[in-house]
């Protein structure tokens, strides 16, 4: 298969609060994903769990060369309402596990082009030279407030909705996925996170850190960073590097472990 291909580094780690980690990710050639669980007994891991591993299973299928692009589309826009009614059926089970959900942001390579899905707050960023761009759109009620002009961005750590999700795969069949695509070079850096990295650094601060050549190096750094302001959530990152060499690997994080 032609176009190109994710090199990648990755880590999740607990935090310095948290008992255990409820995020999840996936690191694939083709497909990077993060999921940030919430809620629940122990829901937040269940959920982001079934998110991760409906996406791994679909894989092979997303990344099949042979399937036009329409029709990849299509499936990985879909892949959300599986995921919902997976959450949905676990809850039916599990009364306990009520309330739970996941975020979900996903990465596609195919071919010359990149496709973007999104729900929550989880995000993906772009480093293209020295441009240093965030591609998803939070749902949160604070995106909607910046939005309308109702806060400015000064307002937004202290403001006391700042962690209210307005979309979340919860099992409740009322997400709405958005996907955007993207052109790329094979110099861009690709950044995937949950929000325990960007709840506690700017974005002046993330750039600066994914600027470091080699990419280990970059995502220990990021993590780090995370600790130093004391890590209240998890911390997931994921950096992948565009490159045309086939890459082979098929790695779980977090939860999904």
């Amino acid at each position: 298969m032609g176009g190109f291909f994710f090199d990648c580094s990755a880590r999740s780690a607990i935090g310095l609060v948290r008992n255990g980690n409820e995020d999840s990710a996936y690191v694939s050639g083709s497909l990077l994903a993060v999921a940030d669980g919430m809620g629940g007994h122990v829901g937040g891991e269940v959920a982001s769990k079934i998110a991760i591993k409906v996406l791994q299973s679909l894989t092979p299928i997303l990344t099949n060369p042979i399937i036009d692009s329409d029709s990849i589309e299509d499936l990985l826009l879909n892949s959300l309402h599986t995921i919902d009614a997976e959450i949905e059926e676990h809850v039916r089970e599990e009364i306990e596990l009520r309330g739970m959900g996941t975020t979900l942001t996903v990465l596609l390579s195919r071919d010359d082009s990149i496709a973007l899905i999104h729900v929550g707050d989880s995000r993906c960023y772009r480093l293209r030279g020295n441009a240093f761009e965030q591609l998803s759109i939070d749902h949160t009620v604070i995106q909607e407030l910046l939005d309308q002009g109702a806060i400015s961005e000064t307002d937004v750590t202290t403001h006391p909705q700042r962690s209210v999700l307005t979309q979340a795969l919860m099992g409740e069949g009322s997400v709405t996925p958005l996907m955007q695509i993207f052109d790329f070079k094979e110099s861009d850096r690709y950044l995937l996170c949950s929000d325990g990295l960007t709840s506690v650094l700017s974005d002046k601060e993330i750039k600066n850190l994914l600027k470091e050549s080699d990419k280990d190096v970059a995502v220990k750094a990021l993590v780090d960073a995370a600790y130093i302001q004391g890590a209240p959530d998890n911390v997931t990152v994921i950096i992948a590097d565009m490159t045309r060499n086939e890459v082979q690997i098929n790695l779980l994080l977090g939860a999904a472990l």
